[in-house]
C-alpha cells in the first residue's frame, strides 16, 4: 500500500514540474508594466505626398487626410475606368480586384427608370414594367447568376461577381438609349429594325465582356455551365429594352 502511495506521489510530483514551466512561459511575454503607452496616430507607414497612379489604375497614395472632393472626385473616376474596362474588356484584374457597386446601382436606377410603364388612362398601350419589378430582376438576377457561379467552383468572392455583372450591363444601356431615341419618332419596320440590331449587339457585348471577366475564375470542364445563366440574365434584361414602346 505504501509502496502504490510513493508511486503515485512522485507521479503528482513530476506532473507538477512539467506543467508549471508551461503554464509560466504562456505568460511571461505579457507586458506588466504599470503605465502602458496609448499614444499613436492614423498616419499609414509610408505616407506618400504625391497623387500619382500605380500601373493598374490604383491610387498610390494616403487618402486618410485627403478633402472630400478629392475623394469624390477619385471615386467617380474609379467607376469611369471600370465602364471603360466593360466596353473595351482587356484589362481583368482591376474590375475584380476593386469591385464597388456604384456602377450597377447607377445601372440598374437609369434603366428602370426608363423601362418602366406609365399607369396613366392615356397610355394603355405602354406594358412597360414598373421600377420596383426591374430592380428586382436585375439584382435578383444578378445573385442567382453569382450563387450558381459558387456552387460549381467558382474561385471569385460573391460581390466581385455582382460587380461584374453590374457594370455589364452598360452595353445594354446604351442600346437602351439608342432605342428610347427611335421610339421618339413613328415606328415603322426598318426602325424596329434597326432597334433589333441595336439591343442584339447590346447584348452580345454584355454577354462577351461578362465572358472574359468571369470566365477564368470557373474551372475549365463547367465553363458551359457557368455562361448559360449569365446569357439567360442579359437575355432577359435585353428583351426588356426591345419590347419597351
Amino acid at each position: 500500500m505504501d509502496a502504490k502511495l510513493d508511486v503515485s506521489t512522485k507521479s503528482v510530483i513530476s506532473l507538477k514540474r512539467n506543467t508549471f514551466p508551461l503554464i509560466w512561459q504562456m505568460f511571461e511575454d505579457v507586458n506588466t508594466s504599470p503605465s502602458p503607452s496609448l499614444e499613436g496616430d492614423m498616419s499609414i507607414p509610408g505616407k506618400r505626398t504625391t497623387t500619382t497612379t500605380a500601373q493598374n489604375g490604383v491610387p498610390d497614395y494616403n487618402t486618410l487626410d485627403e478633402p472630400i472632393r478629392e475623394t469624390v472626385l477619385r471615386d467617380i473616376r474609379a467607376v469611369g475606368v471600370k465602364f471603360y474596362h466593360v466596353l473595351y474588356p482587356k484589362e481583368k484584374s482591376s474590375l475584380l480586384r476593386d469591385w464597388d457597386l456604384w456602377g450597377p446601382l447607377v445601372l440598374c436606377t437609369f434603366m428602370a427608370t426608363i423601362l418602366q410603364g406609365s399607369s396613366s388612362a392615356d397610355s394603355m398601350s405602354d406594358n412597360g414594367p414598373e421600377f420596383a419589378q426591374v430592380f428586382v430582376i436585375v439584382w435578383i438576377g444578378a445573385a442567382i447568376v453569382t450563387l450558381n457561379s459558387k456552387l460549381l467552383g467558382g474561385n471569385i468572392s460573391f460581390f466581385q461577381s455582382v460587380c461584374v455583372l453590374g457594370y455589364c450591363l452598360t452595353p445594354v444601356a446604351i442600346s437602351l438609349i439608342v432605342c428610347r431615341i427611335i421610339l421618339l419618332s413613328v415606328q415603322t419596320r426598318l426602325l424596329f429594325f434597326l432597334r433589333f440590331v441595336t439591343t442584339t449587339m447590346g447584348f452580345a457585348w454584355a454577354t462577351y465582356a461578362s465572358f472574359i471577366f468571369l470566365g477564368q475564375s470557373q474551372p475549365p470542364h463547367r465553363k458551359p455551365l457557368a455562361v448559360y445563366p449569365i446569357f439567360l440574365f442579359f437575355f432577359i434584361i435585353s428583351w426588356l429594352v426591345l419590347s419597351h414602346n
